[in-house]
């Protein structure tokens, strides 16, 4: 199977969960620049995909990244709520978020620091394991474009691969918890271990 042939068959999948599809046919009317859904709306739908359950099934929320320079809290609230109002009908949560701000409240939540990304793809390749990096946009002719730094292997194969780039141990344990107890085709590759130098 070639690179295409892989995009292609993740585009088929995550499109059999009806809210991405809808999602990505109305996000453009945000009017937002740099957007992209991303995360548990597309790993986990293709995990339910493979796994025979219904596409939607155990996804939380539906990630929708931008990336604004104006990284006020109310140009951001402003989108939020626009948002709300433009999703509503689906029923579930739409999580609404300005990439370029992650770093202002990342260390409060997280406990440990961020530099400031410089784009949404930046963002995403930040993300605490490799087999979340994936994201879908849909360009002005509607075609969709994909981003997937790390490739389609892991994901098609249900392996969950950690990331150690910014976010610490912790957050990568609670998460593969609970997508192990509700995918338990799941395979997840332990966190590497602290790398020692000598002094």
């Amino acid at each position: 199977m070639t690179a295409g042939d892989d995009e292609q068959l993740f585009l088929d999948l995550i499109q059999r969960n009806r809210i991405n599809s809808e999602i990505l046919t109305l996000a453009p009317q945000l009017g937002v620049p740099d957007w992209w859904l991303t995360a548990g709306a597309l790993f986990q739908t293709v995990w339910n995909v493979l796994e025979g359950r219904d596409p939607a099934s155990d996804i939380r929320d539906y990630d929708l990244f931008y990336f604004d320079e104006d990284t006020s809290y109310e140009a951001e609230n402003a989108v939020i709520s626009l948002a709300r109002t433009l999703f509503q009908h689906l029923g579930v949560v739409v999580e609404v978020r300005n990439e370029a701000r992650v770093h202002i409240w990342y260390q409060d939540h997280f406990g440990v620091p961020a530099m400031p990304f410089v784009s949404t793809r930046d963002a995403i390749d930040h993300f605490a394991a490799k087999t979340c990096c994936f994201a879908v946009t849909a360009m002005e002719d509607g075609s969709l474009a994909t981003y997937a730094p790390f490739g389609y292997r892991d994901i098609f194969e249900r392996r969950v691969v950690p990331n150690p780039v910014l976010a610490p141990k912790d957050v990568f344990d609670v998460k593969t918890a609970r997508w192990r107890a509700e995918w338990p085709s799941l395979t997840v590759l332990p966190w590497p271990a602290p790398v020692l130098r000598n002094t």
